[in-house]
């Protein structure tokens, strides 16, 4: 790991920061768009539950890959976009967890950069990662032709390719990974959590919190989906007023808390936690 330059926190998206599958999540408005049939709807609705309520192994998450690729081959990239910015607010704001927009806005405010680094697709993450104001996105990319998804995968980023890409970033970047944060809820996810220095789970499956006990990693539990807008009443996730709205549920979240914690009793300096 880097031992030198900025901290940055890194975030995993589904089931971390929002509440549900983010894919998933729009397989009502795809299907209303002629994307997806009522067999495909009803399939993803299954497997919204399945992931919900006892997560996904790598095995359940290779096989939903492999059908997500094929589902949208020969979908209008435009199309699609255009779908995900109409129906963004009425789906993803409301599964929010508020301890996520909290803490994030807590890492802002000590200046670092936060990352969003997802399995699903750019173009619903992006657009999603706007919404909160993240400052960099790795997500997975298809190959498109002649603007259209061909139901190739151009980069996939899930397990080790994660953590290779936020390598990567932090170099391009100049982020300091021994001191940086990092959250995620799945065990698939472990090569990321090892990449940085400070790694929290969240809401995590058996095995990621086997491991976390096993290693003594913070244990974060989000179960408070609020809309952004509702926990401030205006104003975008970057305002000074949503930063102030946000800070206490941030620090509960323990994130920074146990930072400062346990450099204190390293008596290393709070790097991660004063702005430069």
């Amino acid at each position: 790991m880097s031992t030198s330059g900025r901290p940055a926190a890194f975030f995993d998206l589904d089931k971390t920061i929002i509440a549900k599958s983010s894919v998933m999540a729009f397989g009502r408005p795809f299907y209303q768009g002629g994307l997806i049939n009522r067999r495909a709807l009803l399939k993803s609705t299954y497997a919204q539950f399945v992931y919900l309520v006892g997560g996904a192994d790598h095995d359940q998450i290779e096989r939903m890959r492999a059908y997500l690729s094929q589902l949208c081959k020969g979908w209008d990239v435009e199309q699609v976009k255009a779908i995900v910015a109409e129906t963004l607010h009425d789906l993803i704001d409301p599964l929010i967890y508020d301890e996520a927009a909290a803490l994030i806005e807590q890492h802002h405010a000590a200046g670092l950069d936060v990352v969003i680094v997802s399995t699903s697709g750019i173009e619903v993450v992006e657009p999603i990662g706007e919404l909160l104001g993240a400052d960099r996105i790795i997500a997975t990319r298809m190959v498109v032709e002649e603007g259209r998804f061909t139901g190739d995968i151009d980069y996939y980023a899930f397990g080790a390719a994660k953590a290779a890409a936020v390598i990567e970033l932090a170099a391009e970047e100049g982020y300091d990974l021994a001191q940086s944060f990092a959250y995620s809820d799945s065990s698939t996810d472990l090569p990321l959590l090892e990449a940085v220095g400070f790694p929290s789970v969240v809401n995590p499956d058996r095995a990621l919190r086997k491991e976390a006990t096993s290693r003594g990693w913070p244990v974060l539990n989000f179960d408070n989906p609020v809309p952004l807008r509702a926990r401030v009443g205006l104003g975008s996730p970057r305002s000074p007023v949503y930063a102030a709205a946000g800070l206490g549920a941030g620090m509960a979240a323990a994130g920074l808390v146990w930072y400062a914690r346990r450099r204190s009793k390293d008596g290393a300096p709070l790097r991660a936690a004063t702005k430069n």
